[in-house]
């Protein structure tokens, strides 16, 4: 990848590369190609997510701008979905 794509295109690309290998029809050294591709997108991805959860985590905060936080004493976070947000742990 020359530039960098957005989650969305390495989420795609990464669908293609296993449709692709679990078709059974593609050549060992082209599998291998590929699964190196995917290995890279599959690490960039969750380093995106990961960068992404720690965002929600610095945002969300009680009325006094503190970091409002779970029972185990950890950033409260919630899970998000596409069209709506539900209160995480």
């Amino acid at each position: 990848m020359t530039s960098e794509p957005t989650f969305e295109t390495a989420y795609a690309r990464l669908e293609e590369i296993l449709e692709k290998m679990n078709s059974g029809k593609v050549p060992l050294e082209e599998s291998l190609k590929l699964y190196e591709e995917a290995d890279g997108l599959i690490s960039w991805c969750s380093k995106r997510l990961t960068d992404a959860e720690k965002k929600i985590e610095i945002l969300i905060k009680n009325r006094e701008g503190q970091l409002a936080l779970d029972t185990q004493g950890r950033p409260r976070t919630e899970a998000f979905v596409a069209g709506s947000a539900t209160q995480g742990s």
